[in-house]
């Protein structure tokens, strides 16, 4: 299958979930559901193997991989309020689940091998990635190899006492069947053979009927996409490159936030309306989620309590900078929310929730704006991060902090100028300059938890992309063009050394303080 481009709502902007980590939870809920879509009949024992030098090896209980898992497992989605307790729901239905680290190579820090068993012991074997900002592959399902991402309805057949000439006649045989797919992949392992049929609808029984008397078919699932935006056959997007991008704004006089819009409406197959107004209601749920942290937030599993009331209640003691103090509150705020498992925006992580919402709707509101050009901010912080997720992706476990807290910043800095209708040159120039700031920024949370340093990062994020802004609006020259500052920014995070790569093994995660706070969390959980 082509490599289909990075979407604002699905790689970007979201997903809309609770936890503190969408590379954790988030990832783990739509593989969880995923996962609950194959198993026939009722899920009675799962296992689940982190390699011992991977990230989740030491991170998957402090940042909620296993309770997002198990919610996807149960059929929670990713908002569902009954989501912390998951563990505790799925002990209740009877389901057994298990949490293994063991050495095993794999490929990926965020590797899940899964191994299910039904209510009648039929048993499914498959291996699934994080592969950061709570998106998700299935790399292989029963040794077979596949690549579904919850962007397509799948249909996977599992053909039995094959070779390859013959599979192969199989799935072309198979594909006559259907009058509209978008792609048809196969894999053979020994005489097993699987055959994967991507569409943008389900199916209908009489066709499955079909394919099944093709004989020689074990087996036949059909999944529902779990990501906002389908993917599909030819999918072609209007610019792939910043470059791209600012040739069609110089000839088409077109701004930041149009572009984004352009190239949204042409990815996921939608109006520009409809992206506009998507990216709309995403920026209300920001303000709602800001708001609720602001009237104080509580949750006993966490290092901080509230505090960003303290902004506004010292506001007299504080070095002045009415933009600057509003954006710290609105970031620690985002960040509270998170931390309580409340509802969140991933952008373009959990982890990296604040900086870039606590900086736009911030300093749109400082300025008098309305939500329609808070939207316009975000709509072009959005198409920065689509760069960036094509050049590094936004896994801290891959690049290291850099492509989370520091992304959020060079994407906030984009949506600043948009605010104060800088062009979209001078947007995009902010957001190198605030890349260029932060590179080989490592991810080292402290006793294991998505709160610190984050917050501070966060807040450094929306600091930098402040100053970022003022710089080019100001004359300044970026020096280094943004595709090229993207190229260098995932070179440097895959130099970084692993205990630096949200793996808890060095940095701030291994200091003293952090080894007792760990501790004392871990015996106040204990005695719940």
């Amino acid at each position: 299958m082509i490599k289909q481009p990075a979407s604002i709502f699905n790689d970007v902007i979201g997903p809309i979930m609770r936890g503190p980590s969408s590379s954790h939870v988030a990832a783990a809920n739509r593989i969880g559901n995923l996962v609950r879509q194959m198993v026939k009949g009722d899920l009675k024992d799962a296992t689940v193997e982190f390699d011992s030098k991977g990230s989740l090896a030491t991170t998957y209980h402090g940042h909620g991989s296993d309770i997002g898992l198990v919610s996807g497992l149960l059929g929670l989605n990713p908002t569902d309020d009954r989501l912390p307790k998951s563990l505790d729901l799925a002990i209740q239905k009877g389901i057994k689940v298990n949490f293994k680290i063991v050495d095993h190579e794999v490929k990926h820090p965020n590797t899940y091998r899964m191994t299910l068993i039904n209510d009648i012991n039929e048993t499914l074997h498959l291996t699934a990635i994080s592969v950061g900002g709570g998106m998700i592959e299935i790399q292989e399902i029963e040794g077979l190899e596949v690549s579904i991402a919850g962007d397509f309805y799948e249909t996977i057949i599992f053909v039995e006492d094959v070779d390859e000439i013959e599979l192969k006649q199989k799935t072309e045989k198979i594909m006559t069947l259907i009058k509209n797919f978008d792609f048809c992949d196969y894999s053979l392992r020994g005489k097993s053979g699987l055959i994967d049929i991507k569409t943008g609808y389900r199916l209908p029984v009489n066709v499955i009927r079909q394919i099944q008397n093709t004989g020689r078919i074990r087996n036949i699932i059909q999944l529902e996409p779990i990501l906002p935006i389908m993917s599909r056959k030819n999918c072609a997007v209007p610019f792939r490159s910043a470059e791209e991008m600012l040739q069609i704004a110089s000839e088409k006089k077109l701004k930041l936030w149009e572009l984004a819009v352009m190239y949204e409406s042409a990815r996921g197959n939608i109006s520009q309306q409809e992206v506009f107004e998507k990216m709309k209601e995403i920026v209300v749920l920001m303000k709602s989620s800001i708001e609720a942290g602001l009237r104080g937030t509580s949750y006993e599993d966490r290092i901080l309590g509230p505090q960003a009331y303290l902004i506004e209640k010292n506001k007299d003691k504080l070095i002045p900078g009415d933009v600057t103090n509003k954006v710290i509150s609105y970031i620690t705020s985002m960040m509270e929310v998170k931390s309580s498992m409340g509802v969140i925006v991933a952008a373009p992580t959990a982890g990296a929730c604040g900086g870039l919402p606590g900086t736009i709707i911030g300093a749109s509101e400082v300025l008098g704006l309305n939500i329609d050009e808070m939207t316009k901010g975000m709509l072009a912080a959005g198409i920065i991060g689509v760069f960036i997720a094509e050049k590094s992706g936004f896994a801290a476990e891959v690049g290291g902090c850099q492509v989370e807290c520091g992304a959020g910043g060079g994407m906030a800095a984009a949506g600043l100028v948009e605010l104060v209708d800088g062009s979209a040159v001078q947007a995009v120039d902010a957001a190198s300059i605030a890349l260029q700031n932060i590179l080989g920024l490592v991810c080292d949370p402290v006793a294991d938890r998505v709160e610190w340093p984050c917050l501070g990062r966060n807040v450094m994020a929306g600091v930098n992309a402040i100053a970022s802004a003022n710089m080019v609006l100001a004359g300044y020259d970026k020096v280094i063009p943004l595709d090229e500052t993207l190229t260098a920014m995932d070179e440097v995070g895959r130099m970084l050394p692993l205990e630096l790569r949200c793996t808890g093994l060095g940095g701030l995660s291994i200091t003293p303080t952090s080894k007792r706070i760990y501790n004392e969390l871990k015996l106040r959980s204990e005695k719940r």
